[in-house]
């Protein structure tokens, strides 16, 4: 048995059972893929999957053990390639993160300045998609660090730490009615169009269970996933806005819009950062967290990596 054949396993697995897109992630031909995988079964004495004629159809019962020993022994082939990079150049390499675009445009730019100036041959490649999709990232290597509100805590092969906690805010156009209220309220907003994010987005799960425990039901006329965007239609005076804090940073003189708390409408948010579980981390992916959070520190995180305790939260 070899690595290629377990690579051809794994991403036969990723691509739903598709060998011929296996293949083509691996740069390689759709029956070299199912004469390998043919062979390490005939090694093993087990079926890894079924078939129906040359199409495979799932994954048997002991092909699913033979994927999850095959998922920690690819991982442990990275971690060899991660300490190799490590101690033959310790100051450079490339630090791969996963993020959403809120935290990316706005709470990301200090913590990459800082880090480029510790560590200049370092160069950092932001991976910008869903908290799902974070989380997936660090799932397939991808990405060495992840950062996003929601979903990550889901995932039993992801290590998470509490990295800041924020609150929403309202953001309303210029001489908007609602501005002359001094405690806006849930039913103030149900009676207004309101724009704000996708579903999966920055503490949209909050947005919508306050709405819910008091049975309202608000009426959200444009969903997106930016901030910026969000904004864009504010101003128009489509609906009045609810957007993470950190997104109205710099707007403090913007003669277009007006910002007010809604931390007592929907609650607190964390921020958190995750990694794969068992991965090698570099010192600079460390560096970076500590960078992130006055409450994270490399031993907290080894301590996480290594399953030591069992409560991060806040």
């Amino acid at each position: 048995m070899n690595l290629h054949q377990f690579r051809f396993v794994q991403e036969a697995v990723r691509r739903n059972l598709n060998l011929t897109e296996a293949a083509k992630a691996l740069h390689t031909s759709q029956p070299g893929v199912s004469k390998a995988i043919i062979e390490l079964e005939d090694e093993l004495g087990v079926e890894i999957f079924t078939r129906h004629g040359k199409r495979i159809k799932r994954l048997t019962e002991p092909g699913q053990h033979v994927l999850r020993s095959i998922e920690i022994i690819m991982r442990e082939v990275n971690n060899l390639k991660r300490i190799g990079e490590q101690f033959s150049a310790q100051d450079s390499g490339t630090l791969s993160i996963a993020t959403t675009h809120t935290q990316a445009r706005y709470v990301l730019p200090g913590p990459v300045a800082k880090l480029r100036q510790i560590y200049p041959k370092v160069s950092v490649s932001l991976h910008q998609g869903s908290p799902a999709q974070v989380a997936q990232m660090l799932l397939d290597d991808v990405a060495d660090i992840g950062i996003a509100t929601e979903s990550l805590t889901q995932y039993d092969d992801l290590v998470t730490l509490p990295c800041y906690d924020w609150q929403h805010v309202l953001v309303l156009p210029f001489a908007h009615p609602l501005l002359e209220k001094e405690r806006i309220s849930l039913e103030d907003l149900a009676q207004v169009p309101l724009i704000t994010y996708h579903p999966s987005f920055t503490g949209r799960t909050r947005i919508d269970q306050a709405f819910g425990l008091r049975q309202l039901k608000p009426h959200i006329v444009l969903e997106a996933i930016d901030s910026d965007v969000i904004k864009t239609y504010v101003k128009l005076g489509m609906g009045v806005g609810i957007v993470a804090e950190m997104a109205m940073q710099g707007e403090e003189r913007n003669p277009d819009l007006m910002a007010r708390p809604a931390g007592h409408l929907f609650g607190q948010n964390v921020t958190r950062v995750a990694f794969k579980r068992g991965a090698y981390l570099r010192q600079f992916v460390l560096r970076f967290a500590e960078l992130l959070s006055d409450r994270l520190s490399r031993d907290l995180i080894m301590k996480a990596m290594q399953g030591h305790g069992h409560d991060y939260d806040l």
